[in-house]
């Protein structure tokens, strides 16, 4: 969710005090890195699920607040859209079993929100977009009661100082096209993601994001779904293109510039974590400028960590794919890669296996004595990021030893034998690895992911003799079944 802010608006001596004090703590942040010890006794894990609430009639249920009081645990919370809900996973480790309790944890918690969801009339969907979602729903009260939320969408509409333009062009057979102006960042509200949080040391950090940044576009290849948006097919996952202009803090004009975006895939590799944050100091302006009154040089100075709240609150708003977190917990501090490229859904097993193929392959990747980041470029790899968003199934990549190669033959040949070392590197029992990386093997041979299944139900029952609309309302009835029933989705019937 974000941390809370005061303001919705703020002055010009609040952007110029904002913007010393960011800089003063990213001084003190670079000298942590030096002096400081941060915590990694044992690497931990974390998880966030963004989900979607419908009614009876499978459309937006703008009801987050009455569902979350029904719900009644802090471990879910609001996000931007009132039809929107975040549940957040606490860290633990992945060794032994752990991911098949994880499993069983995510399922009664899930199972809990469902049925008191279900007590006021409304009902969770796990999905990359909605795709009942269509652009009136945002005529009514669609965003949550946060002031964090209403400060950037000011924010957003302050820097453009005009609409937001989304233009999607899709691809493949079938595809459609979208172009549509918002005069509010209602469109970003549609992106329900899954966050995979991996605690790394300052000296490994560089390399675990490196790895991160090479292995996006096959995330998107294996977990693409989300096809549709507002009633068209448009990328496989659209999620990515739709998140990075629905945010768009340029005008046109200053696109044609080279300007980069708030939702950002970067543009080099990295040696340290610092060059990330010393990036975003000086490339982009403060959306939220709130300042706090803690002096960080004096927290340092005494032996105790800062929290550096301006410099964690303007990465905040900085959205990169992998993006790097500083936090301190229990007064120590540490280091975190977010990834933030998988889609919500379809099944708990499915985001499971989406992130031990992740974590194991981040882990070898990192860990290579001439790793793939030296013998790729950086276009290269985020050409991959975008083949895999627009093309899923169908991806083309490069990969170094392999040339342009189908993403599932990169998978299988390459990529889940380096994850099952990874996994064991963790000390993951072999049955998990099997398990969870099975699943992955079974979407790579059958080409199938979640978007694939949605686009091929969608097109059976238009040849029913279906309108779009109420092809895409018995696709979510369908995809309800196989969401509750956890089987993966490569392994759903698709109807006749």
């Amino acid at each position: 969710m974000g941390d809370d802010i005061a303001a919705a608006v703020y002055t010009r001596e609040q952007r110029q005090a904002y913007r010393a004090k960011v800089r003063r703590c990213l001084d003190v942040f670079e000298r942590m890195l030096v002096e400081h010890s941060f915590d990694f006794d044992q690497p931990m894990t974390g998880l966030e699920i963004e989900l979607n609430l419908v009614n009876d009639k499978w459309q937006p249920a703008m009801a987050n607040a009455e569902v979350l009081e029904a719900i009644a645990d802090p471990d879910f919370q609001t996000e931007l859209g009132r039809y929107n809900i975040e549940f957040n996973v606490r860290p633990r480790p992945l060794a032994h079993d752990s991911m098949i309790e994880l499993e069983q944890t995510l399922r009664d918690s899930l199972d809990h929100a469902e049925s008191k969801a279900n007590e006021i009339g409304s009902e969770i969907i796990m999905i990359g977009i909605l795709p009942t979602l269509r652009t009136e729903h945002f005529e009514t009260e669609w965003m949550s009661a946060n002031p964090r939320y209403r400060a950037l969408d000011e924010a957003v509409f302050a820097a453009r100082r005009e609409d937001l333009e989304l233009d999607i062009h899709g691809s493949g057979a079938g595809a459609e096209s979208l172009r549509m102006y918002a005069d509010t960042i209602a469109p970003e509200s549609a992106c329900t993601s899954v966050q995979l949080h991996l605690q790394v040391s300052p000296a490994d950090f560089a390399a675990s994001w490196n790895a991160a940044q090479a292995l996006a576009g096959p995330q998107l290849a294996l977990g693409a779904n989300s096809p549709f948006l507002f009633g068209r097919q448009l990328w496989a996952e659209t999620r990515t293109e739709l998140f990075l202009q629905a945010t768009d803090t340029r005008s046109a004009e200053l696109r044609n510039q080279g300007v980069r975006p708030p939702v950002f895939f970067g543009e080099r590799w990295i040696t340290s974590i610092f060059d990330l944050f010393e990036e975003n100091v000086r490339y982009f302006p403060a959306l939220l400028p709130e300042t706090t009154q803690e002096n960080p040089e004096e927290v340092l100075a005494s032996g105790r960590a800062p929290r550096l709240q301006e410099l964690r609150l303007h990465n905040g708003t900085v959205y990169r794919w992998n993006r790097p977190v500083y936090d301190v917990v229990g007064g120590r501090p540490h280091l975190r890669v977010e990834n933030r490229v998988l889609p919500a859904g379809p099944t708990v097993v499915d985001v499971l296996a989406n992130a031990a193929f992740y974590y194991g392959a981040l882990t070898r990747l990192s860990a290579e004595e001439r790793p793939v980041w030296t013998k790729m470029s950086f276009d290269a790899a985020h050409t991959n990021f975008v083949s895999g968003a627009r093309h899923g199934v169908d991806a083309m990549f490069y990969w170094p030893g392999f040339g342009e190669v189908p993403w599932d033959e990169l998978l299988l040949r390459h990529l889940l034998p380096l994850a099952d070392e990874g996994l064991a590197a963790w000390d993951v029992a072999a049955p998990v690895r099997d398990r969870l990386l099975g699943i992955v093997a079974g979407r790579c041979k059958t080409r199938r992911n979640g978007s694939w299944w949605q686009t091929e139900t969608v097109a059976a029952f238009e040849n029913r003799g279906l309108s779009r609309d109420d092809a895409l309302t018995e696709m979510l009835k369908l995809y309800s079944v196989g969401m509750h029933s956890n089987e993966p989705v490569h392994t759903w019937d698709v109807p006749d």
